[in-house]
């Protein structure tokens, strides 16, 4: 188990966006090509990691962006939204955790829950009542979620049209704080 007593969260700003793209391209397409025909995760890199969407997202004051770092290196990336309507809750009321991408190299660390935490904690300053998120219905990052006190409340799918049909099945989770 790797220490991760630096680990820290490095809000995005417009100097650190092509670091955001290169860890958020390479870990997505580290855990999530098979979803796609042909490997091929352009659709979702469009929709997700470009300096254009970072732009819009740097105006939503309801949305925040984090690089994650472990001592000098940059492993991952988180989006939170910290106001969102899940469910029967109202939009005050839930965090909604809408990426978490470590690299490949640096899963199964101990970075996930140090993550965890850190969300929870932005969660209870913000005196919400639940984390939310979405999970792959099939892969390790369901197992992490339910380890980490997540539960299943709801079915989702990925929203994409040209993601592989059977792949498309997600679990909507919940986390009550």
């Amino acid at each position: 188990m790797q220490k991760t007593n630096s680990l820290k969260f490095v809000e995005l700003v417009p100097d650190l966006y092509q670091t955001y793209i290169q860890i958020g391209t390479r870990a997505y397409n580290q855990h999530y090509r098979h979803l796609w025909p042909n490997g091929d995760t352009s659709t979702y890199i469009q929709y997700s990691f470009t300096k254009q969407v970072l732009d819009k997202e740097e105006l939503d004051t309801n949305t925040q962006l984090y690089l994650i770092q472990l001592e000098d290196t940059y492993v991952g990336i988180l989006k939170i939204t910290f106001d969102k309507k899940m469910m029967t809750y109202i939009e005050s009321d839930a965090l909604y955790l809408d990426k978490i991408y470590i690299l490949k190299e640096y899963s199964g660390k101990g970075i996930g829950a140090k993550c965890i935490q850190f969300i929870v904690g932005i969660a209870k300053k913000l005196s919400k009542k639940a984390i939310f998120l979405e999970s792959m219905q099939k892969g390790p990052a369901l197992s992490f979620y339910l380890a980490n006190n997540f539960t299943i409340v709801s079915n989702s799918q990925v929203p994409f049209e040209n993601v592989i049909e059977e792949e498309k099945p997600m679990y909507v989770l919940m986390k009550g704080i």
